[in-house]
């Protein structure tokens, strides 16, 4: 797949677009010829189509310029290939309250847009369907695998989620590529091991293994350093905020078969689980941190409530 067929299926496929819409691409230094691809492509649907470029951000979260954000914030659609993510931001959220509708591409390489985009997304939003209807809800979901997670979450009165990649109306919002269901849970407790990807060391090696140890809501223990160290930065502007046990969630792209150390794909890979730290405000909760560490897991058994939770596989 070209770099202009995943910009096709995103524009067209995705994000619907409209000849009588306003777009923005949202890009920066370093994802310029992704943004391009996209602007090209909504540039023959829209000729009310801009595209704006700014320097990286210091970290995923930051927020954009504040010329970028009024541009999300007055668009009909908003593209977003950025280096570091937007998808966490008060911009992005600001946009979608106005009734922007739009897809945050945090992260993204070439390999990753036109691997994750070779993907039929009505078929992906089906198995989304399926999932969200085993979870929803229940009271407690409990998540196992051979390499030792064992922890289990409390919804509460949050609302379970989908990512479909399907983002048709006002106000929806997708990361692209997509495909996940997901839940920031008011209380978990346990031990979930990271074995499959996350940053910054991306795709992990046969053996290595990240424990985290989860009490309350919390994580209270994290045996790789580099890591502790990322939430103890962030803990020194918001406390224990930066603990915050943030999301759930569950990949359902069934066109995902293999992890290449992006998070943003493998978060989506059909059969896996994620769990992150950090922020969730923008994903249905209340905390708002300056980071958001997603650790994706391999070879899950999930149970809503006591029933195991038939998942998609690629």
């Amino acid at each position: 797949m070209s770099l202009r067929d995943a910009a096709k299926t995103a524009v067209e496929q995705c994000l619907g677009l409209d000849a009588d819409e306003d777009c923005v691409v949202v890009t920066d230094d370093e994802r310029r010829d992704i943004g391009e691809a996209l602007y090209e492509v909504a540039s023959e649907v829209s000729d009310s189509t801009t595209i704006l470029q700014y320097p990286p951000g210091d970290q995923h979260g930051a927020e954009p310029p504040a010329p970028v954000a009024a541009a999300m914030k007055d668009a009909d659609v908003f593209l977003a290939p950025t280096t570091k993510s937007l998808s966490h931001t008060r911009a992005r959220g600001a946009a979608n309250d106005v009734g922007a509708r739009g897809a945050t591409l945090p992260g993204i390489t070439e390999e990753v847009f036109t691997t994750g985009l070779d993907a039929d997304y009505e078929t992906i939003a089906e198995h989304c369907e399926d999932v969200l209807a085993q979870v929803a809800a229940a009271d407690e979901v409990r998540v196992t695998t051979p390499a030792g997670t064992d922890i289990t979450f409390d919804a509460g009165d949050r609302d379970w989620r989908d990512d479909t990649g399907i983002v048709h109306d006002d106000g929806d919002f997708s990361n692209l590529p997509a495909g996940e269901v997901f839940v920031s849970p008011v209380d978990a407790n346990g031990t979930y091991v990271v074995d499959g990807t996350m940053m910054p060391h991306g795709k992990l090696g046969d053996g290595q293994e990240l424990r985290f140890e989860v009490e309350d809501g919390f994580v209270t223990d994290i045996s790789d350093d580099q890591i502790r160290e990322q939430v103890e930065a962030a803990s020194e502007q918001v406390g224990e905020d930066a603990y915050n046990l943030a999301e759930l969630g569950i990949g359902t792209n069934v066109a995902v078969t293999d992890l290449v150390g992006s998070v943003l794909l493998d978060e989506k890979a059909a059969g896996t689980v994620h769990i992150a730290i950090g922020d969730d405000a923008g994903i249905g909760g209340d905390t708002d941190a300056p980071l958001h560490l997603d650790g994706i897991i391999r070879e899950p058994t999930v149970y809503a409530d006591g029933e195991e939770v038939e998942l998609p596989s690629p």
